[in-house]
């Protein structure tokens, strides 16, 4: 009889837990990138070189191409495209700025040093949140914008199909 009882108990319990992660496997909750955004977000952050705070109503607010690039010293990727951006900053037609993810301060400033800066301004992101405002998957990510609208989004490294692309619309 006292099997039993132990037996129905533990059939009960396999039942409970099995219902619960059934039910959680249902509710996920992880981060889902809105990717419809077409305005440039209206943020303010703090700037990696300058150490001063700016506003993004201050950033994009000519009738100018712009190329925000979400990048870290630790992303890999993020190092492989850094000599197309360095090229695309060259060539005067359009002001890129950078969006430090996530990234050790002294670590972004020696990547910077190192392979060179493409960037007119580098933001800060410490904690993830601006780039979650712009919709992002996560590093490398860059998005062209004109007149403060969001016209292309390049997930993943740029290449250079990609910058003869972004050539293409800045003509």
């Amino acid at each position: 009889m006292k099997n039993r009882i132990v037996y129905y108990l533990l059939v009960i319990f396999f039942v409970f837990v099995f219902v619960i992660f059934y039910r959680g496997l249902n509710n996920s909750n992880l981060y889902t990138p809105n990717t419809n955004i077409k305005i440039v977000p209206e943020f303010t952050s703090e700037t990696l070189l300058k150490k001063k705070s700016v506003d993004s109503k201050d950033i994009f607010n000519k009738e100018d191409y712009y190329l925000l690039n979400i990048w870290a010293s630790w992303c890999i990727p993020c190092k492989d495209e850094h000599p197309f951006l360095v090229n695309l900053g060259n060539s005067k037609k359009i002001e890129i700025i950078g969006l430090n993810y996530k990234d050790n301060l002294n670590n972004a400033e020696k990547f910077i040093n190192e392979l060179g800066n493409p960037y007119s301004t580098i933001l800060l992101d410490r904690d993830g949140t601006k780039a979650i405002e712009w919709g992002a998957f996560g590093v490398p990510e860059t998005f062209l914008i004109y007149k403060n609208k969001i016209i292309k989004r390049y997930i993943g490294p740029l290449n250079s199909n990609l910058v003869n692309e972004i050539n293409n619309y800045i003509k």
